[in-house]
């Protein structure tokens, strides 16, 4: 079983930054890619970024340029630093990782972005 645990969200302010992290822990084997999504009420799951082994890394375009994720292997941690914050980035958080056995998911993290 793998459990990830998600941190790092919270209240900011437009403009401001937050950095998520997603610790990955339990029998991991060959991950093929983490990454998060986000889910806000009345909308529609939206893929933020994704590291996939052997492929480029994925920015949805709304956060192109905004948004970094990075992932730490020795540590199975993954995270997301969102810089210029907006209104429209207020979603729940979801970490995802998918390695050879299946495909897990975390609980997510609030991120409010609002004065």
């Amino acid at each position: 079983q793998v459990q990830l645990v998600e941190s790092g969200g919270g209240l900011v302010q437009p403009g401001g930054s937050l950095k998520l992290s997603c610790a990955a822990s339990g029998s991991i084997f060959s991950i093929n890619a983490m990454g998060w999504y986000r889910q806000a009420p009345g909308k529609q799951g939206e893929l933020v970024a994704q590291i996939t082994s052997g492929n480029p890394t994925y920015y949805a375009e709304s956060v192109k340029g905004r948004f970094n994720i990075s992932r730490d292997n020795a540590k199975n941690t993954v995270y997301l630093q969102m810089n210029s914050l907006k209104p429209e980035d207020t979603s729940v958080y979801y970490c995802r990782l998918v390695d050879s056995r299946g495909d897990y998911w975390g609980q997510g993290t609030q991120v409010t972005v609002s004065s």
